[in-house]
């Protein structure tokens, strides 16, 4: 492992506070140290306080910080000398222990102070760096891992059993410290669980664990433990329905709808294959705070309901009476040796952090597995951490979830218009989206987990096929179809329209949307809160106008078939409306000079045109985009086959 420290950049930071901000970022920087949240850091630091008195503050990473973004307002500064009376009590429960430190904060606002204030508290060094280093823990995560690491260390680290985290662990860690201190001690090493370096500097605390965790890394080199081989595996079709169906069982299990993400990477399909999968993947988490995340055991397989009825009863095996409400039993980790690696979360966001975290964790099984065997910790020691309350905290911090989290979106034409809209207003409500366009800029309208752009044409059936393909591997089902790609031909005349005209717009329009209709039923029918569709529609519906006769056929052919279709799959549970928009200016259609023209046709400003409407009111974009949006919600759980027109009111309609 390679120092990252640079003067240059270290310049650019002001303070005792501005270095343990960069050395901070520095280990963040790195996935195989922390991961998503995880590790912390922390100065002492002599400020004069508001009376001009001196007193020593404990700058500790706050509750729910990650290490590589980290910013000074992410720091809790705690009072050191009460944390260091608190140290020295017989005993502290969680909550009081809480409570006390959040007490002692200078700054009223600032996040929870880390589990681990106390510990931090009591080791004599200006600068403590924390970490769960994928190559420590893989070597204590073996049968003789203590005896392995004071081979490694020496007198360079003082080491700790597993304990759980909290004041105990802060209790033991104060006095094993003080036995087990050498001159040359630099780290200390808590089996199962991490790595802490210390110094005077951040640089050199963080320069002490890039060597500590060096060591670990030579360590596993030397015995032929770092690359660990899996045997070659050719990847094979995976089947999109056969996943659609893992999504719902899982979903059910959770109570609501989650995402499911299919990895498709040769490490996990070839660990997913390992002879010896069942074993080594059962025993529980690399560090046992990833439970929170990842559940102690993977689902191995497609039997959503053994693996609910397997975790019933370790929950009743290990609570024994205890007042605690069963977690959903719902796995966040799949193996299957057909398609390798999956991953579930309550949102897209959640299911690439369990991706990361069990990617890692892959690596370390394989690692230890290499040193003579991989040894989790027990199932209590795991469950203690799952349901623990200032872990279960953490979750809840986020609130209520969006009204759409967990569920996927499918929008077509979503380069530019309604359609940009519609996927931006399905995101805000918490969706994950799929957008398809010709236009390739779908591709990057969204940087973002929980967004999937795809280049399509939408006339291209096996080009359909695979976006649908695509779509449920990335998030594992389609939940709402939003049906808004369309074309709007030249002005022409009946008498005027060639045939060739006529069929490309009805091939765009209409058939296209009846391939996809067709083709994501079966997706819609396994939505786990029903499937949805909204039809982008339009005024030539009910009020067409002359020169557009391909157009409003096509709309109104198109607004027959959602029609039908709402009365086919109602027994599906699929709910299907119909918008129609008029005069949405925002869109690909009006250019400035054609909107001009239309204006000057009607004898009116460009002002007056927009909102030539009963209401006077200009109509975007972003308006048929929040109502297509709100159609899919519970408002309209019990409306299928309405037509609504978003016109401002059309005294033609009307």
């Amino acid at each position: 492992m390679r120092s990252l420290w640079s003067d240059d950049e270290a310049k650019q930071y002001t303070g005792d506070l501005g270095l343990r901000v960069y050395s901070s970022r520095l280990l963040g920087r790195d996935r195989s140290l922390v991961l998503h949240g995880g590790g912390n850091t922390s100065v002492k630091i002599r400020e004069t306080n508001l009376f001009g008195e001196e007193e020593d503050i404990l700058y500790i990473k706050g509750s729910g910080w990650d290490l590589e973004t980290i910013e000074p307002q992410g720091f809790s500064p705690v009072r050191l000398a009460h944390v260091r009376r608190l140290a020295a009590l017989p005993k502290l429960s969680d909550p009081e222990m809480v409570n006390q430190l959040a007490t002692h904060m200078l700054r009223a606002s600032a996040p929870a102070p880390s589990i681990e204030t106390i510990l931090h508290g009591c080791l004599p060094y200006k600068y403590v760096d924390h970490t769960h280093a994928d190559s420590v823990v893989a070597i204590t995560d073996t049968r003789d891992g203590q005896a392995r690491i004071r081979e490694i260390y020496g007198d360079l680290c003082v080491v700790i059993p597993y304990l759980m985290p909290g004041f105990d662990l802060a209790q033991f860690c104060a006095r094993e410290f003080a036995n087990q201190r050498r001159e040359g001690t630099i780290g200390m090493v808590l089996l199962n669980h991490g790595i802490f370096s210390f110094g005077d500097s951040g640089r050199e605390s963080y320069e002490r664990m890039i060597d500590l965790v060096s060591r670990a890394e030579d360590y596993l080199r030397k015995h032929r433990a770092w690359d660990v081989p899996l045997a070659a595996v050719k990847p094979g079709a995976i089947d999109p329905f056969a996943q659609a169906q893992l999504r719902r069982g899982i979903s059910d299990a959770a109570g609501g709808p989650m995402i499911l993400k299919t990895c498709a990477d040769e490490r996990g399909l070839g660990f997913a294959r390992h002879p010896q999968v069942a074993l080594i993947s059962q025993q529980g988490p690399a560090t046992p705070d990833h439970v929170i995340r990842t559940k102690r055991t993977p689902l191995l397989g497609a039997d959503v309901g053994g693996y609910v009825e397997a975790y019933r009863r370790y929950f009743g095996d290990q609570a024994a009476g205890a007042q605690q409400t069963m977690l959903d039993p719902a796995p966040r980790v799949v193996l299957d040796p057909a398609f390798g690696l999956a991953v579930a979360g309550k949102t897209a966001k959640d299911a690439g952090i369990v991706e990361d975290i069990y990617a890692h964790t892959i690596e370390v099984i394989l690692r230890a597995e290499a040193l003579g065997g991989f040894r989790a910790l027990p199932p209590p020691d795991i469950f203690a951490i799952e349901y623990w309350d200032l872990e279960q905290a953490k979750l809840k911090q986020s609130g209520k979830p969006p009204v759409y989290a967990g569920e996927v979106a499918f929008v077509t034409g979503a380069a530019s218009g309604i359609g940009k809209a519609a996927v931006a207003s399905f995101l805000a409500r918490g969706a994950a989206v799929v957008g398809i366009d010709l236009d390739p800029g779908v591709e990057s309208l969204h940087a973002r987990a929980d967004f999937l752009g795809l280049r399509c044409d939408v006339t291209d059936a096996s080009a359909l096929l695979q976006a649908l393909c695509d779509a449920v591997l990335r998030f594992g089902g389609i939940d709402m179809l939003v049906l808004n790609a369309g074309i709007f031909a030249a002005s022409r005349r009946i008498a005027d329209l060639g045939a060739e005209e006529w069929r490309r717009v009805m091939n765009v329009n209409l058939d296209a949307n009846q391939s996809l209709m067709r083709d994501c039923h079966p997706y819609l029918k396994l939505a786990p809160r029903g499937g949805r569709v909204v039809v982008i529609g339009s005024k030539n519906v009910p009020a067409p106008g002359p020169g557009a006769a391909a157009y409003s056929a096509s709309k109104a052919a198109l607004n027959q078939l959602a029609r039908v279709a709402a009365l086919e799959w109602g027994g599906d549970g699929i709910r299907v409306n119909t918008l129609h928009p008029n005069a949405v200016f925002d869109t690909g259609l009006w250019t400035d000079e054609v909107l001009a023209q239309r204006a000057k046709h009607y004898g009116m400003t460009v002002a007056e045109y927009r909102t030539h409407n009963v209401l006077r009111t200009e109509v975007t974009s972003h308006d048929v985009a929040e109502l297509a949006a709100e159609m899919c919600g519970p408002l309209f759980a019990k409306t299928t086959g309405a037509q609504l027109p978003v016109d401002g009111g059309n005294e033609r309609v009307i």
